[in-house]
């Protein structure tokens, strides 16, 4: 599944502000139930609870908060370049700048984690993220997020 097929033009934020991580999820959770039409505290609750198990920052300035949410209808991806690091509790201890929100529906089962997977490796592109780091234009790290899905297609 490509990237495209999960993240929308609309769905990319190149200057969140935010302080905190609480407030990172709070805004990401806005955006997310504006887009997908569901409910903000539903959606933020979803998330508090995934991070509860474990940190979902992942290292190397990035996070990938992620939850399940019933009757959604298919995947659904937020990526948010931050305006100033935060701490996130990151697996490295280092600040988070670049978030990738990605939101499924209770039995997506698989494809879920390959989304996940997929969201991961194109993260792990030194290539990619540092062009991420260097625009602020929505469109671009649009395109540079979707392109790269396809080259990396499973």
């Amino acid at each position: 599944m490509p990237l495209a097929d999960v993240l929308a033009p609309d769905a990319v934020f190149p200057q969140l502000r935010a302080s905190s991580k609480k407030q990172v999820l709070q805004e990401l959770s806005q955006q997310a139930a504006h887009l997908i039409g569901r409910d903000q505290r539903e959606i933020f609750e979803t998330l508090l609870q995934r991070e509860r198990l474990g940190c979902t920052g992942v290292g190397n300035g990035i996070a990938i908060p992620h939850g399940k949410l019933p009757k959604l209808d298919k995947l659904f991806g937020i990526f948010a370049r931050l305006d100033k690091p935060i701490d996130f509790e990151a697996l490295d201890g280092e600040p988070v700048d670049l978030v990738f929100l990605l939101l499924a529906p209770e039995a997506a089962g698989a494809d879920h984690l390959k989304a996940l997977a997929r969201v991961a490796r194109m993260l792990r592109d030194p290539n990619v993220v540092e062009k991420l780091r260097a625009t602020r234009d929505a469109s671009m790290m649009y395109r540079l997020l979707t392109a790269e899905s396809t080259s990396n297609a499973a």
